[in-house]
């Protein structure tokens, strides 16, 4: 039987640009009309996206679908981890949640999911020119060899090729890439076909030399070096390692970042506004007093967080905030974290309890086992324009402030409002890229508005990074490796 070609771009770390090295191949391929897919084994990450078909995966494979312009499905990523804690984590396998574990008791559950990771993979290559696979991590990680599902040990499974990216910004690129076959068994070593530097900034034919060194230490193939893509702020971010405070506009959002924040790319179409200044306030700093809006973002681990928000005394500074006259939005985790309590009698986050809220909006809420995961079409009811976004929670809030929604959907109410309307919430994500919405809201605000096209500024620079790609990158070679199969 032919197989599908594919291609697997491993790291020799985290953060090294394995994402939008995929999203960029992706486009690219797609650009010369071959019908590709992306594909990642074992994700982790809380910046989660509900597919086409009602699942969850991990935002950089819903912008790779969207890079190969198909729809999103939950076998692009079947094994996606979701942080709750330091030491634990909650497993989602092809959109739905399976369990909660400890990361000791995880390296029992890994082997159990390789089938599960073969089959989806099966599912992606049907119909199929070539499949992009993101690797995590990295496959010098010898300690997580064995069981391993997210870099070479399904590369083995499934017979793929891999190509090794570098982050030369990060400095040592050389010993990078030459240390990862150094430590690695001489069977994965074996299945690296070619290696990328990314991330250079100047002139790579300065790294003309170090490049050759590489080639002639690994006895691999070097596949370009790509200068930094300046533009990947205007793309949505998955790490964690990627949050920044960004923009110079005089509205300033202040949004705190939490020990467990999910879904931080609700942010980036309002980030990319000339009128916005998207504060992130780290941990240790205080609220800036001059915000015009507090907005609370996603979690994780929504109890968790609202004890890491008062530890951090943003409580108080939230309280300041609102009695200048401040304008407040939780979403999602946040949005619960504004009631009067937030009960989990199963001890779904944690010791089963009840923990009281910051009390700004008169709802509670309640913490269940099931997980909400819906993409819907709401209006906003203040304004009448409609707007796209996705659900992806557990727990069910009611209470008064409730009879004064946010949105529409579907003749049903969404979202709270304080009597005064200065605090408000919402459960909804990715409402922000809707233009018509988000100016309509910004105005509401007080905020300035612009001709933004947020999702053309997406699909453009998605281009933008193909093109760049094409000219820094042996393409040819890369599928001619992918067909090798």
């Amino acid at each position: 039987m032919v197989k599908t070609p594919a291609i697997m771009i491993q790291g020799t770390g985290s953060n090294v640009g394995k994402s939008l090295l995929v999203a960029g191949i992706c486009r690219a391929f797609a650009n010369r009309g071959l019908n590709v897919c992306p594909f990642k084994p074992q994700n982790m990450s809380n910046n989660g996206a509900v597919t086409d078909d009602g699942g969850e995966i991990g935002r950089a494979q819903a912008l790779q679908a969207m890079a190969c312009r198909i729809p999103s499905t939950v076998h692009m990523n079947p094994v996606l981890l979701k942080p709750e804690s330091e030491t634990g984590a909650q497993v989602m396998v092809q959109g739905q949640r399976l369990t909660s574990v400890k990361a000791r008791d995880y390296a029992k559950l890994k082997p159990t999911l390789l089938t599960a990771t073969l089959d989806s993979f099966a599912k992606c290559s049907q119909g199929t020119d070539i499949v992009i696979i993101e690797g995590a991590g990295s496959p010098a990680e010898t300690n997580l060899r064995q069981g391993d599902i997210a870099n070479m040990g399904f590369a083995e499974a499934a017979d793929i090729p891999v190509i090794l990216a570098g982050d030369i910004d990060r400095g040592g690129v050389i010993a990078q890439i030459v240390g990862t076959k150094t430590v690695i068994p001489s069977a994965d070593a074996s299945r690296i076909k070619g290696f990328i530097v990314n991330k250079f900034r100047g002139d790579p034919a300065l790294f003309s030399d170090g490049f050759k060194t590489i080639e002639t230490l690994t006895g691999w193939q070097g596949l370009g070096t790509v200068p930094w893509f300046e533009d990947c702020i205007k793309l949505p971010a998955e790490d964690a390692l990627d949050i920044r405070s960004s923009g110079s506009g005089s509205f300033k959002i202040a949004v705190p970042q939490l020990s467990r924040m999910a879904n931080f790319d609700d942010l980036d179409p309002l980030a990319a506004e000339p009128s916005i200044k998207i504060c992130f306030v780290k941990p240790g700093q205080a609220l800036p007093g001059d915000a015009n809006l507090v907005l609370i973002p996603g979690s994780k681990s929504t109890i968790g967080d609202l004890n890491f928000f008062r530890q951090m005394g943003w409580d108080i500074d939230l309280k300041a905030h609102i009695r200048r006259g401040g304008k407040v939005l939780g979403i999602c985790g946040g949005y619960q974290m504004l009631g009067h309590s937030i009960s989990d009698p199963m001890g779904i986050e944690g010791p089963a309890g009840e923990t009281s809220g910051l009390g700004y909006l008169d709802i509670k809420t309640v913490m269940a086992p099931q997980k909400q995961l819906t993409k819907v079409t709401a209006k906003h009811l203040s304004s009448g324009t409609t707007t796209q976004g996705y659900e992806i929670h557990i727990g069910h809030s009611s209470g008064p402030d409730m009879t004064r929604p946010l949105f529409s959907i579907t003749g049903q109410p969404e979202g709270a409002q304080s009597a005064d309307g200065l605090v408000s919430g919402t459960y909804l994500h990715g409402i922000f890229a809707a233009d018509s919405f988000r100016k309509a809201w910004l105005a509401d605000l007080g905020a300035a508005n612009s001709d933004l096209n947020y999702s053309a500024t997406v699909e453009e620079t998605l281009d933008q990074l193909a093109n760049h790609l094409e000219k820094n990158l042996d393409l040819d070679a890369i599928l001619a490796i992918a067909s090798q199969r």
